[in-house]
């Protein structure tokens, strides 16, 4: 949540588009439906469709989707998740893992590297101007000794 509440923070601030939370589920596929309900997802305002969100599934691909690791995630399921949404045209993917507190970043067509507590997480082209430290996102976790 606290990292949600970044995110949002920043895209008001900036007017950049819309946040959503796993609730909404994104509609990434026809035949066979293929539906992923990333932890965060972002829609920029230029992506925003032209009749609104409107109810049901967003049928527009994140330009950022956000997994947080949990301990059932398997490392073939989180790969199968990143496939979908660079296939769907997702432009940004970061990986939460928070045991390691750590984030892994993926862009199409890009190694994906690994940024550890004390490095900066950018929003690079997708977000402009983000920027936090990886451990930022962590805070309440470490206090509470977890």
């Amino acid at each position: 949540m606290r990292f949600a509440w970044m995110l949002l923070c920043h895209v008001i601030d900036h007017d950049l588009g819309v946040l959503f939370s796993p609730d909404t589920g994104v509609h990434l596929f026809s035949d066979p439906d293929t539906v992923r309900a990333p932890d965060i997802s972002f829609v920029s305002k230029q992506r925003v469709p032209p009749e609104g969100i409107g109810r049901g599934f967003l049928r527009t691909a994140p330009d950022l989707a956000v997994e947080v690791l949990s301990p059932e995630d398997t490392a073939a399921g989180i790969e199968e998740k990143i496939a979908d949404y660079f296939g769907a045209g997702t432009r940004l993917v970061w990986v939460v893992d928070p045991k390691a507190r750590t984030v892994a970043v993926y862009r199409p067509g890009a190694h994906a590297y690994v940024l550890a507590a004390h490095e900066r997480l950018e929003g690079e082209e997708v977000l402009p101007s983000f920027s936090c430290r990886v451990g930022e996102i962590f805070v309440w976790l470490d206090a509470r000794g977890v």
